[in-house]
């Protein structure tokens, strides 16, 4: 199967491995992976914060740079949410309606992508230790993703997944949430990584990288016994070189 990668400008600049290990996972599963290096952001962020003709202008390029009768995949659920749904407020009843609607339903997160299009969910991938899964608001909210990660986790060698609680609850990230309410977005952050240690977690494992990237910057700051990945990553761990 031929599929574009779309790389999020947040893994673009800050985890470029994450990026890397998307492709292996890809390509194990089958796939001709092809990379617009012209690609650059969906638009989330400016929207987010209320500039949404700024949104609309980034958010054209990406209807650009993507054909619309190929299959996107993107290690971010958040970006995918961002397409799928919030588009319409962009590009409704607008001269690229129609291709905003192909690519609004060819865009997939990656977890989705290969459990449930490819039906593939064993890497041979391995860690040891014990991990919690945190759903993103993203994940489970805008994409309905929820049991897809967790089934591509159980197959990963040494690895024991274990429940988090309150994993529906939001890490604190937010985007500029985070920038504007940094003091409650670090109790959410602290909320979730003491549930995490509470269960005896060795990582944390997401789909978004902007979750990792929160919550990891409270571990670090608190040196705590924890460390956040990349599903990613995990599934690439092993025999991907990563």
């Amino acid at each position: 199967m031929k599929i574009e990668l779309f790389v999020p400008c947040f893994v673009d600049q800050l985890f470029p491995d994450t990026a890397f290990n998307t492709i292996k996972l890809l390509e194990k599963a089958g796939c001709q992976v092809t990379y617009n290096a012209n690609q650059t952001c969906c638009g989330q962020p400016a929207f987010n914060a209320g500039f949404w003709d700024d949104a609309k202008a980034v958010g054209s390029k990406f209807l650009n740079d993507f054909d619309q009768d190929s299959i996107i995949v993107t290690p971010s659920a958040s970006c995918t949410g961002m397409v799928k749904n919030y588009y319409n407020d962009l590009f409704t009843n607008t001269m690229v309606h129609n291709k905003c609607r192909s690519i609004q339903s060819n865009i997939y997160e990656l977890s989705e992508f290969l459990v449930n299009i490819l039906q593939y969910d064993y890497f041979g991938a391995e860690l040891d230790g014990r991990a919690v899964y945190h759903d993103s608001c993203s994940a489970l909210r805008e994409c309905h993703i929820k049991d897809e990660p967790r089934q591509l986790l159980s197959k990963v060698l040494g690895l024991e997944l274990i429940e988090l609680k309150g994993n529906d609850v939001c890490c604190g990230f937010g985007g500029s949430f985070a920038v504007k309410f940094d003091a409650i977005a670090s109790a959410m952050a602290e909320q979730k990584v003491n549930n995490a240690i509470d269960a005896g977690a060795d990582y944390i494992i997401s789909t978004d990288a902007s979750c990792l990237f929160h919550l990891q910057g409270y571990i670090d700051k608190h040196n705590l016994p924890l460390k956040t990945y990349h599903i990613a990553d995990v599934l690439a761990n092993g025999w991907g070189n990563v």
